[in-house]
């Protein structure tokens, strides 16, 4: 059974850093697309950066490039998001997503970042 637990969030003033882990079990992941997501309030969930696991390929939704870095540790299967300058539209809930090659998707419960300016 698959299980992606986030951690790290919390509420920082702008211009601050924080980041974000995703701790992945059930399986290998070899292959797999890992993705962070973000849902603002009122607004629908929105990609923000993706890590290839095999390969460590990366890429960044433009409003957080720059600012933000996705990275993976194999060995732990923990992804990670830095994301430093915070704004406060980068508050959200953010989630983390592991996306098989055949197209299937499994999410964690999220975690709440709240930026203050």
């Amino acid at each position: 059974q698959v299980q992606l637990v986030e951690s790290g969030g919390g509420l920082v003033q702008a211009g601050g850093s924080l980041r974000l882990s995703c701790a992945a079990s059930g399986r290998t992941f070899k292959n797999y697309a890992m993705r962070w997501f973000r849902q603002a309030p009122g607004k629908e969930r929105a990609f923000v950066a993706t890590i290839s696991w095999t390969s460590g390929t990366t890429y960044y939704v433009n409003s957080v490039k720059g600012r933000f870095t996705i990275s993976r540790d194999n060995a732990n299967n923990t992804m990670y998001l830095q994301m430093n300058n915070l704004k406060p539209e980068d508050t959200a809930v953010y989630y983390c997503n592991a996306n098989s090659p055949s197209g299937v998707g499994y999410w964690g419960q999220g975690t709440q970042v709240t930026v203050s300016s």
